[in-house]
């Protein structure tokens, strides 16, 4: 759970509330699962609000800016795709038109969704902010670039930093960079740099630690194939989880067969709200439907044997008997050494009046 010596926060993303006691936000992260198609790209918006997502994410490039033409492909990219076709060549055909962004942003409107996007060079920047988008995620290789950081965080909007591949140098400098160019509204995502990632690679103790450490706000990038890793990162104070969705994981791609299908997204969102519904509140308290029960299950102070008046009480005069009675089990101590006040019969509860502390005259 979050670090109580740390102050609770939150920030808007949209009409969406991020941070401290809040809903996890859940990330739909399309990405490049468009191919590079509008109209792909225009049903993972709704994809993602039948998935009950938070937010859909694309990714803004120009394959030019990105890569020089002898960049290899990652080796996850390898196993996936052809291997006679170059990284550049490969992200040009999953760039997203520039005429596409209104419609969608159009659509997330509508949709109830907010529109996110990863850019990956200064020009992208400046044209999502054109578009007035709520916030930027970036991607963890920009972790690593504080040039490119701190030109992001200087917008001042909210943003979303994933930390894959860095050390806890790399995400405390980052954090540095943000909070030098006055934006603090930004979250670190712990996040493991492999498509799909097995969950022993997740690292979650991570996050917990650059939350404590930096003080920041922490979320999920779950590139893993189970909901465990999901699941423990909400528990451990996650309020951002982000996970890939495609509309058909036999799609070809670099991301769709490590991706989540939509009805598999829903179940995904699900999963997480049962967890946060399961964490409850800070404060340890009965439930409602704990207090409807305590008169039955609860137990309170019986004869075991019938005591006469003026009796001394003794433990082996009382047991312990359901249902809840007026004098209760935690008033044991209290009435052992008392006397009986008047003739007590076996297997009946005592009375507040049955028992008194001296044997005077009754």
């Amino acid at each position: 759970m979050p670090n109580p010596t740390i102050h609770r926060r939150s920030f808007t993303i949209g009409r969406r509330t991020v941070g401290d006691d809040q809903p996890v936000f859940m990330i739909a992260e399309a990405g490049v699962n468009h191919n590079g198609d509008t109209n792909l790209a225009l049903k993972l918006v709704t994809a993602a609000q039948e998935a009950r997502a938070d937010a859909v994410k694309y990714q803004t490039f120009k394959a030019e800016r990105l890569v020089v033409p002898t960049a290899p492909k990652a080796a996850y990219q390898l196993e996936v795709t052809s291997r006679d076709e170059s990284q550049l060549d490969m992200l040009r055909a999953l760039e997203l038109d520039e005429a596409a962004y209104p419609g969608l942003i159009k659509a997330c409107a509508a949709a109830g969704v907010e529109f996110m996007s990863t850019p990956y060079n200064v020009e992208d920047i400046e044209f999502l902010m054109r578009h007035n988008v709520p916030a930027l995620k970036l991607a963890s290789i920009h972790a690593a670039e504080p040039s490119f950081l701190k030109y992001a965080a200087q917008t001042q909007k909210p943003l979303i930093i994933s930390t894959g591949m860095c050390t806890m140098t790399e995400v405390k400098r980052a954090v540095e960079v943000v909070r030098s160019a006055g934006n603090t509204n930004f979250v670190i995502l712990q996040c493991t740099t492999n498509y799909p990632s097995p969950a022993h690679d997740a690292n979650l103790r991570a996050m917990v630690t650059m939350r404590d450490q930096l003080g920041v706000l922490v979320g999920y990038s779950d590139h893993t194939q189970t909901d465990t890793s999901c699941i423990a990162a909400v528990a451990l104070g996650a309020c951002v989880v982000e996970k890939h969705l495609t509309l058909d994981k036999g799609m070809a791609g670099p991301d769709h067969s490590s991706s989540l299908e939509t009805a598999e997204l829903r179940a995904y969102v699900g999963r997480i709200r049962e967890t946060e519904a399961a964490l409850g509140k800070s404060t340890k308290s009965p439930s409602d439907i704990e207090a409807r029960n305590i008169p039955g299950m609860r137990r309170g102070i019986a004869t075991r044997r019938a005591i006469a008046k003026g009796a001394k009480i003794t433990e082996a005069d009382l047991t312990l008997m359901r249902p809840a009675a007026k004098v209760p089990a935690a008033a044991w101590d209290m009435v052992i050494g008392t006397y009986a006040a008047k003739d007590i019969p076996a297997g009946v509860h005592l009375m507040p009046g049955d028992f008194s502390m001296a044997n005077g005259d009754f």
